[in-house]
């Protein structure tokens, strides 16, 4: 296993529509072994594969909290081609944030329930109904699959102002 690097807003991939996987072979594997790792490192609960530059159909996720003595009681879960079914007409707003967007947080109003249908590295599909923090991770998860950030739900203002941020510090790393 290997921790890749995260790409960073305003790297142009993140807008990429990530490709479908027609197979699960060992490099499927490999990268999904090497998005947990990363993830875990950032830390974070969830990690698109165009996050790590592949533009494929591959979420890694683990929502398992610490415990109180502080062990943490992992709940890997791997989702590939995943899709929305069906969305609650009742949303929800949780604070969200983002591996690509580090250490910048908003809240985002997004449907309350979903249904999710994905495979998993064995290949067998599943359907899912998700609510509370898995369906907002699965639909943040499932947008950067589509080129979609959680930025751009916000007011053209916040969104703007994030932007032009992350392309300042993008240039200044440049020079």
């Amino acid at each position: 296993m290997a921790i890749r690097e995260i790409i960073i807003l305003p790297d142009k991939q993140l807008r990429l529509v990530s490709k479908p996987i027609e197979k699960i072979t060992p490099e499927i594997r490999k990268l999904a072994d090497d998005m947990f790792e990363t993830m875990y490192d950032a830390p974070g609960i969830g990690l698109a594969a165009i996050q790590v530059a592949q533009p494929l159909r591959l979420i890694t996720m683990d929502l398992a909290k610490k415990t109180e003595d502080g062990e943490n009681n992992p709940q890997p879960r791997v989702f590939i081609n995943p899709q929305i079914l069906s969305s609650s007409e009742e949303t929800s707003v949780y604070e969200e944030g983002c591996l690509s967007i580090p250490e910048y947080y908003e809240e985002v109003e997004r449907p309350a329930r979903v249904r999710v249908r994905f495979t998993d590295l064995d290949g067998k599909v599943h359907e899912e109904d998700a609510e509370g923090l898995f369906a907002t991770c699965i639909q943040h998860e499932i947008d950067h699959l589509n080129g979609i950030l959680f930025v751009d739900y916000l007011s053209k203002l916040k969104r703007d102002r994030v932007l032009k941020k992350f392309a300042k510090a993008a240039k200044r790393a440049a020079e």
